[in-house]
């Protein structure tokens, strides 16, 4: 009974600190928004950042968070809404702000991070800092990248025809893709076809044979109830790092004095640690359901990995000739990667 109440009293102290932060009138006031829903990584992450941020700003910032598209709909309008400032935050992914800043396409690049420890390593190096700057100079100073997170794990190929052990076994599969050019030029270069389709309409395209295949980590794949659509094979092979790139209006981050300046950029890294932890915990479950439902899981040798890997390497070249700043970040991304595995190496001969 003690406990029990003690118990209440810390959830109503907890309850009251928080009213009397949104209750004060803040000198600064931050419209968020990501076109996702509340069970997705964004909005974990966002959570932890208007906490933390309403709390150590001691009520002087306020967050008002917009899930779905209530401020806006696709990446460039987003981006737009960032840069002339009716929109303070906004979360992408790599092909959602391709269109304004087609360099950041480079996380799609394929087999460059090979796990999480590195992956995390990279997106806290000066990587970040590389593409910000670049970001900057192209927004005319509007725009400004401030933490690179995660929304969903690892992109693996799945589809409802066989399952691809090897780049041969991708040969005539039709993949779906987002519109942007290099993730259709992954999907040529391993002998599929891509085809592009919205993702609203990809569930009927897998049930009609539009598309036969998808580049998805295994959340979505669930969350879309894909499996009911005839998806039964999933390959991992982690290709890709499914990025989130979070902005903001840097006027309105300027315009704070530096000890909020410090406070946001500390919601934003206590949002990116929530954002590398939430895929991980909601995959276990996602797989379980998936495999509980006649799914089957293939997990790729290193030989074959290492066959995926040079079966796609064509496209770094690609990327690099023909993205504006696509040599800059390549180069940024490679980088990081050696200096994280370095790190890796360094502490695994200390642990081990």
């Amino acid at each position: 009974m003690l406990f029990n109440k003690i118990i209440k009293s810390f959830f109503s102290l907890v309850f009251l600190v928080g009213f009397s932060f949104s209750a004060l009138a803040a000198d600064y006031n931050l419209r968020m928004t990501m076109n996702s829903n509340d069970q997705d990584e964004d909005y974990d992450g966002s959570i932890v950042f208007k906490n933390y941020v309403e709390a150590a700003s001691n009520g002087k910032i306020s967050v008002e968070l917009f899930v779905g598209t209530q401020l806006c709909s696709k990446g460039a309008e987003c981006l737009q809404g960032v840069s002339d400032g009716s929109i303070d935050i906004y979360i992408s992914t790599s092909g959602g702000a391709a269109g304004v800043f087609p360099y950041v396409q480079v996380l799609d690049l394929p087999y460059l991070m090979s796990d999480d420890r590195i992956a995390e390593d990279v997106l806290k190096s000066d990587f970040v800092r590389t593409m910000r700057k670049m970001a900057l100079k192209d927004s005319n100073n509007s725009i400004r990248l401030m933490t690179i997170g995660n929304t969903g794990g690892w992109r693996n190929f799945a589809n409802t025809k066989r399952q691809i052990a090897n780049p041969s076994d991708m040969k005539g599969l039709k993949i779906r893709t987002v519109v942007a050019d290099l993730p259709q030029e992954l999907v040529k270069a391993l002998g599929a076809s891509p085809t592009p389709i919205p993702w609203p309409e990809l569930f009927t395209s897998f049930q009609t044979g539009v598309v036969e295949g998808s580049k998805n980590g295994i959340t979505d794949i669930m969350n879309m109830k894909f499996p009911d659509a005839g998806l039964k094979y999933v390959t991992l092979d982690g290709h890709a790092y499914m990025g989130a790139l979070w902005w903001m209006n840097n006027a309105k981050y300027e315009s704070m004095p530096k000890d909020l300046r410090k406070v946001i950029t500390d919601g934003f890294y206590a949002l990116q640690q929530a954002t590398f932890a939430s895929p991980k915990r909601k995959s276990i479950k996602a797989y379980e359901d998936f495999v509980a439902g006649g799914g089957s899981l293939y997990v790729p040798t290193p030989d074959q990995k290492a066959a995926f890997k040079k079966a796609a390497s064509p496209v770094y070249d690609w990327f690099q000739e023909n993205v504006k700043g696509g040599k800059e970040i390549f180069n940024a991304l490679t980088s990081a990667v050696g200096r994280a595995e370095n790190r890796a190496s360094s502490d695994y001969k200390k642990d081990l």
